[in-house]
């Protein structure tokens, strides 16, 4: 079977995953995870894209971006993943790749999903230099993150948004948030309310959620 296409969304957040070799820590020691992050910056900006969050965790570099274009997103995190390799092979004396295939991503909408997401990224680990939450919670800005709309309407001022932000964050995200935010972004499909969807699938011609397993019901007078 064809492997489908990336679903891409210009304009819109995508969450992207990186998922790293089985075992490898892909930025172990707190250089590697200086020069992920510099490298962050200086290849989105040269492919048109908004970077929000990124969280550079044992298994995965996972990330929460909005492209201007459609090529947006591939050229970024290719050129993201070649800059970095290199880098990482140089600094460890190794050679190869650190990557488990290709890099996986999924349009997320606008409004509650596009926090939910945010949450999903600077919320996924506690330990310095792994993400940048704590600049949205009142420590210095450190990277040039790009905070989205959802954020920017958690407060009139600064302190306000600091404030509410920092409470969200120390609140687990739902369950139910996590788990479709996760099975969005593993299986490429875009992450929204119903009418986020339709939208997708009108503009894109193609399907947004995965089709059932198995052939189509026949309506009732075909059965046999």
């Amino acid at each position: 079977m064809a492997r489908q296409s990336r679903l891409f969304v210009p304009g819109c957040p995508h969450l992207v995953g990186l998922p790293a070799l089985a075992g490898l820590d892909p930025c172990p020691a707190e250089g590697d995870r200086r020069q992920m992050w510099q490298l962050l910056f200086e290849t989105a900006a040269s492919a048109h894209v908004r970077v929000h969050a990124a969280a550079l965790l044992p298994g995965e570099i996972r990330l929460l971006a909005t492209p201007q274009d459609l090529p947006g997103l591939s050229v970024w995190v290719q050129a993201l993943g070649r800059r970095y390799v290199s880098a990482y092979n140089r600094a460890h004396g190794r050679s190869g790749t650190l990557w488990a295939g290709r890099f996986r991503a999924a349009a997320v909408a606008p409004g509650d999903w596009a926090l939910a997401a945010l949450r999903y990224v600077d919320g996924a680990s506690s330990e310095p230099g792994r993400t940048g939450a704590g600049q949205r919670c009142g420590e210095p800005r450190q990277w040039p993150l790009s905070d989205p709309p959802e954020y920017w309407s958690l407060g009139n001022t600064p302190f306000e948004r600091e404030r509410t932000y920092a409470a969200l964050l120390a609140e687990p995200l739902a369950g139910a948030h996590v788990d479709r935010l996760t099975r969005a972004l593993r299986g490429g499909w875009p992450c929204g309310e119903a009418g986020f969807l339709r939208q997708v699938e009108a503009e894109h011609a193609r399907p947004s959620q995965p089709r059932p397993r198995g052939r189509p019901a026949l309506p009732r007078q075909q059965r046999p």
